[in-house]
């Protein structure tokens, strides 16, 4: 089931050995059953396992329009075709949430998936809800 579509913006990227550090700086995110602005701090520090293949792992803060806090995780992956080869970027997400906010509780207790999209100088997830 939609959950919601994320937009982020993010820093330049800081690489150190086969990490990346890239600073999550803001963004939206609009579902039918929340909407609101991504605030930092956050940050993404993916793991380049190979040219093809990174691991993801961020941390960042969502901020409801009625100022409710949601702490969103997520590992991911992104495995891209190696030069030459035909086939698409695979780039999934396993959010989780965590927040004290008795009405967005709910967001706590379920299993979801972001699948990325594409959108020009940001990072956009479509995040779906397993049900």
């Amino acid at each position: 089931e939609f959950l919601m579509d994320m937009i982020l913006e993010t820093a330049p990227a800081v690489t150190i050995g086969s990490r990346t550090v890239v600073g999550v700086t803001g963004g939206t995110f609009e579902g039918p059953k929340l909407k609101g602005k991504v605030v930092g701090p956050g940050a993404d520090w993916p793991l380049r396992v190979s040219d093809t293949f990174r691991v993801l792992d961020v941390r960042t803060i969502l901020v409801t329009d009625d100022d409710q806090k949601i702490y969103m995780t997520y590992r991911g992956v992104i495995r891209t075709p190696a030069p030459g080869q035909q086939g698409e970027r695979y780039w999934r997400t396993t959010p989780i949430f965590e927040t004290d906010s008795k009405k967005y509780e709910w967001i706590t207790q379920i299993v979801a998936v972001g699948v990325s999209f594409t959108v020009p100088q940001r990072v956009a997830y479509r995040i779906f809800e397993i049900v």
